[in-house]
């Protein structure tokens, strides 16, 4: 029984999304004490930004051609669909930047994507799986902003649809209340939003922990 756990925010202390999925981790971690947990930090120790373009050089390549530049990033994308692979539940912690998913998260799916055993079956197939993001405005229906997150839509569709995932989504908005002055009008609205966030994901990590 193991858990993988990807955290793509750029920060350390007072990041948002890692506190949403500490809630999830715990709650798994409450049920399966002394379990491994696999971690991969992706915002803080990102992955080589060219390794993509040589797994995809390496991926029309015979191994024996290929350059050391291919064989490294080929193996790389291998280890990471590895962790996917051997994990018992997945939890996904990512923060919605400049209205989408952040250089880190594109690079870290575009190389698992280039992994062989992906096109024998999706990759997370049935397997308990939480994604939890942050948005630090409100991009609900109604808000100036509404379908302005590009990246929800485009991890469940990864997660979900193209790995195969069994998806619970947790979300949070209004994360800059408190940080933004010209938000802080909605202090109230943010503070229940924020209750509402932190039990959702109690939720998930039970559910989490259950079906692993």
């Amino acid at each position: 029984m193991s858990l993988f756990r990807l955290d793509a925010s750029i920060r350390v202390d007072g990041s948002a999304s890692r506190a949403l999925a500490d809630v999830v981790e715990e709650h798994w971690a409450s049920d399966h004490p002394g379990e491994r947990i696999v971690r991969r930090q992706i915002g803080v120790d990102p992955l080589p930004s060219d390794a993509w373009a040589h797994a995809v050089a390496a991926s029309m390549t015979p191994e024996p051609g290929r350059s050391p530049e291919q064989q490294a990033a080929a193996k790389l994308a291998g280890v990471l669909a590895g962790e996917l692979l051997d994990a018992s539940a997945v939890l996904v912690a990512v923060p919605l930047y400049n209205f989408g998913v952040s250089q880190h998260v594109k690079t870290w799916i575009d190389l698992v994507i280039t992994d062989p055993r992906g096109q024998e079956r999706p990759l997370l197939e049935g397997k308990p799986t939480v994604l939890a993001t942050v948005r630090g405005g409100a991009y609900g229906a109604g808000t100036p902003r509404a379908g302005w997150d590009h990246s929800t839509g485009y991890l469940r569709r990864i997660l979900q649809d193209v790995w195969g995932a069994d998806l619970t989504v947790v979300e949070r908005e209004f994360t800059l209340v408190g940080v933004n002055p010209a938000l802080d009008e909605f202090a109230e609205l943010a503070g229940q939003l924020h209750a509402e966030s932190l039990a959702a994901a109690a939720e998930a990590g039970r559910i989490l922990a259950k079906a692993a």
